[in-house]
């Protein structure tokens, strides 16, 4: 029996009916399970701007199956805007998961619902929700928003990403007129949905199905499609089934489930953010989960998807082609397929007759577009703890790089120089104090990252930071760096002139220093004043963990 069934019966239930009375609810309805649905509908935000259909047919379906939904927002943005605007702005992009994974926990705890329906499209609203799924533990559905559709432009299709890249780096190179950006401006973004290329959105909309809390083969279904409102009316049936049932996110999300997302994450090219988000979940549910285990998958897991920036292709071109469960089929030998999710099936039973429809966008195991997978962990004196890189991006020749270090403590600053042409082929970019506390928030290093490859220079000049990258992220750039600057990482002691060594086939991230040299110039060092000293942002650079854990607050009483 659902707990609202017992708690909501008989006289011991009047003063809790009658709160719900006041929304116009009746006694047959409060006698249902009570699911609620999480909506991150937000008018600035084109992932989530289509929410209020979606969350509509989700309540159609639980209707249907004898549920009651009760419908309530939490908070969504899109760092788009403040890209290369006020510096602090994009530093709240990574911390909004802790206050959203906070706001379901506290309205589903005090209203007790029995199921919850979480809606949301983008890059840390996702995981947010799932954080809170594994945390609460109660039967949890996700409904992703889907990808964008992409635009046309002369002739081709158009990704926000390449508008980034023509604005930031192209001009600079003559490549693009101001004409020819304006004209970008009006086709980038056709419609709602997440930007339909293999950035962290679209990515961790694919992590949810791998591990089994979203409906198979939803994932990738364009914003605008019919069909996405039917998964929305199904997964509002499946709730109630579940709930019933008993099936709790901590019996879907285990440790063998997050192993195979790892590797669908390996294999689709996925965003560097998916490790964060991928780390923070097996905290909140008690799993041990560890760069190495990234790093032990990465060695066995090849790039099979040629979506951008891993190849020409889009999200609809991915979808189209099979979506998740094509690519999963390819990797059935290397996934636990007896895994459950919220189909009511095994993950092995969704796979069966999946296959791609286009080689060119999903490509057989055995030919993959890239050795390598799409993610690899780092490590060296320059990284005790690890650092991320996504070689599918990286030019082929830049995959071993040797360069003297050009220092800089903010992305502004980077960008400026490289602007001003004081950064020079062979270079590597150094950015650090933008770690979970140095930023503070873990910021995304797009300014530097996009205009090296708009001006075509990242065959010549690699970047490291121990912040994190977008996942629209292209070109030599390796990120979360652990332990970050202002966590006294040897990153804060870097200088200009040092020689940096990344090596993506050995996994090596050093700087050609003897330990005895670093350990004296970390002796000297002190740290610099905070950034910020009120607000959110304050509590997050005190609590978060550092990228090797997840980059999260620790709630947690060991």
């Amino acid at each position: 029996m659902w707990q609202g069934k017992k708690l909501f019966e008989g006289l011991e239930g009047a003063r809790r009916r009658a709160i719900y009375k006041a929304n116009g609810y009746t006694d047959e309805d409060l006698l249902r399970p009570h699911i609620g649905v999480v909506n991150t509908f937000n008018e600035a935000a084109p992932g989530h701007g289509h929410m209020r259909q979606i969350a509509e047919a989700v309540k159609a379906g639980v209707w249907q199956a004898g549920g009651t939904p009760f419908e309530f927002g939490t908070i969504s943005t899109c760092g788009a805007p403040c890209v290369g605007a006020e510096n602090k702005a994009l530093r709240y992009e990574l911390v909004i998961r802790d206050i959203i994974c906070g706001s379901i926990e506290i309205v589903a705890m005090e209203h007790m619902f029995d199921g919850l329906v979480l809606l949301s499209s983008c890059d840390s609203i996702i995981p947010a929700e799932l954080m809170a799924a594994a945390r609460l533990d109660i039967p949890s559905i996700v409904v992703t928003g889907g990808p964008m559709l992409p635009g046309k432009f002369e002739g081709r299709d158009i990704v926000m990403s390449q508008l980034d890249e023509a604005f930031l780096g192209g001009m600079q190179a003559a490549k693009f007129s101001e004409q020819q950006i304006l004209e970008m401006e009006e086709v980038a973004c056709p419609g709602p949905g997440a930007c339909s290329l293999m950035g962290t959105a679209n990515t961790m909309q694919i992590l949810t199905e791998a591990l089994g809390m979203s409906l198979s083969g939803s994932a990738t279904i364009p914003a605008v499609s019919s069909q996405r409102l039917m998964a929305a009316r199904r997964s509002g049936r499946q709730i109630v089934k579940i709930v019933e049932e008993g099936l709790i996110p901590s019996r879907i999300m285990t440790r063998q489930a997050l192993l195979n997302a790892i590797v669908v994450d390996l294999a689709i090219g996925g965003s560097t953010n998916a490790i964060l988000h991928l780390l923070t979940f097996a905290r909140e549910l008690g799993i041990e989960l560890t760069l190495d285990d990234f790093d032990s998958q990465s060695r066995k897991v090849p790039c099979i998807c040629s979506v951008i920036p891993n190849g020409p292709h889009t999200v609809v071109d991915f979808h189209d082609a099979g979506g998740a469960p094509a690519v999963m089929n390819e990797l059935k030998d290397l996934l636990q397929l007896d895994c459950l999710t919220v189909d009511g099936n095994s993950l092995g039973e969704n796979l069966i007759g999946k296959k791609s429809g286009n080689r060119k966008v999903i490509s057989e195991i055995t030919h993959p577009f890239h050795e390598t997978g799409g993610l690899v962990v780092l490590k060296g004196n320059l990284a005790p703890r690890g650092a991320i890189a996504r070689p599918t991006s990286f030019k082929r020749e830049m995959l071993k790089h040797t360069g003297p270090a050009k220092v800089f403590d903010s992305d502004e600053a980077a960008l400026k120089a490289i602007y001003d042409h004081n950064v020079k082929k062979g270079d590597v970019i150094v950015i650090r104090y933008e770690g979970p506390k140095g930023a503070p928030g873990m910021r995304e290093m797009m300014l530097s990252t996009d205009a090296l490859v708009g001006m075509g220079l990242d065959r010549e000049i690699a970047l490291i930071t121990d912040g994190r990258f977008s996942g629209f992220t292209q070109g030599t750039a390796v990120g979360h760096i652990a332990p970050e600057a202002m966590a006294g990482g040897p990153i804060a002691v870097v200088q200009d002139g040092d020689i940096i060594e990344i090596d993506i086939l050995n996994r090596n991230l050093s700087i050609r220093l003897t330990e005895e040299e670093i350990e004296k110039r970390l002796q000297r060092w002190n740290p610099p004043e905070p950034k910020l000293k009120k607000g959110v942002l304050t509590i997050y650079s005190r609590l978060a963990e550092q990228a090797d854990n997840g980059a999260t607050i620790d709630t947690q009483i060991e």
